[in-house]
């Protein structure tokens, strides 16, 4: 934004992101200076801290016409953060991890952005969003409008089924195929660790799920196409709604509320699952043997 010629402050708790601010030329403040000084505020800190801090260090300073801007709908959706009618909210969320926002924009072009203007007390709500999407490179690529209902929700479902359902097929067949004999390094490099996949779902998102198909051999297509209802048969679908009314009914919001009233109990424990994982040590070792490099 400050690329494209917006005025932009920094408000941070003082810490390395700080420090980084500042040397990176930004006048860096404590969050409710900021907040005071800010006409249009982006609120981009974790969801599960985004409400106290809004409640102590924001919601003071907030006056008619002041902009909240989120990039993404967690807390508002879900009615954890509740601002004053007299501010516009306005949801920008980039459907792109945030370094790649900033190198892309770089590069001269940018990341395709989900926008609203969700609550409209001046008047000049979806003036002022897209005009934030331009600046931040979207509008290069794309800005879809969306509603920060959906955009909340599709987010956790690609997060809830998605993201895990990738993870755990890789789980599983590593365990399964190291039983097997086969050897685990060799199993790594194969189903995930090369880089390939990561470079098929590019080429998904630009050329299409099914257009890309032909890059591929022969066999590798009549394998794909043959194998696909059976690994994830249509009854699977009332999998998909299942965790589609979990997401559109809260309970997921509620239970990581729960969660992280209780200090993460939860959490913690299948975090150190994870990690304690044999995966994670072969992939230590096969990095000691091979380099990849993935842009």
């Amino acid at each position: 934004m400050r690329d494209s010629g917006i005025r932009v402050i920094v408000g941070n708790i003082e810490d390395a992101s700080f420090e980084m601010a500042q040397k990176d030329g930004f006048e860096v403040l404590p969050i409710s200076e900021a907040a005071e000084r800010g006409t249009i505020i982006f609120i981009l800190l974790p969801d599960e801290v985004q409400p106290q801090v809004y409640e102590s260090e924001i919601k003071p300073h907030l006056k008619p016409g002041k902009a909240l801007v989120f990039a993404h709908g967690y807390n508002i959706h879900y009615g954890f953060l509740r601002p004053p009618k007299e501010v516009d909210i306005l949801p920008l969320a980039p459907r792109m991890v945030g370094k790649f926002v900033r190198e892309l924009y770089e590069k001269g072009t940018g990341a395709p952005v989900i926008f609203h203007a969700h609550q409209d007390a001046t008047g000049r709500a979806k003036e002022r969003v897209l005009a934030l999407a331009k600046g931040i490179g979207a509008t290069r690529v794309g800005a879809m409008e969306v509603t920060m209902a959906e955009e909340t929700e599709l987010d956790h479902f690609s997060e809830h089924f998605i993201a895990p359902i990738i993870s755990r097929a890789i789980i599983l067949s590593f365990e399964v195929l190291t039983e097997m004999g086969y050897t685990p390094e060799a199993v790594l490099l194969e189903i995930y660790a090369s880089g390939e996949m990561g470079e098929v779902t590019k080429s998904m998102a630009v050329d299409g799920l099914v257009a890309q198909l032909p890059f591929h051999s022969r066999t590798s297509q009549y394998g794909q196409l043959t194998y696909a209802e059976r690994v994830m048969p249509d009854s699977e679908k009332d999998l998909i709604r299942q965790i589609g009314r979990e997401i559109q009914e809260g309970s997921f919001a509620r239970e990581w509320q729960l969660e992280q009233q209780l200090g993460y109990p939860v959490f913690r424990k299948l975090l150190e699952k994870a990690f304690k994982h044999p995966i994670n040590e072969m992939e230590r070792t096969l990095k000691e043997k091979i380099s990849i490099e993935i842009s």
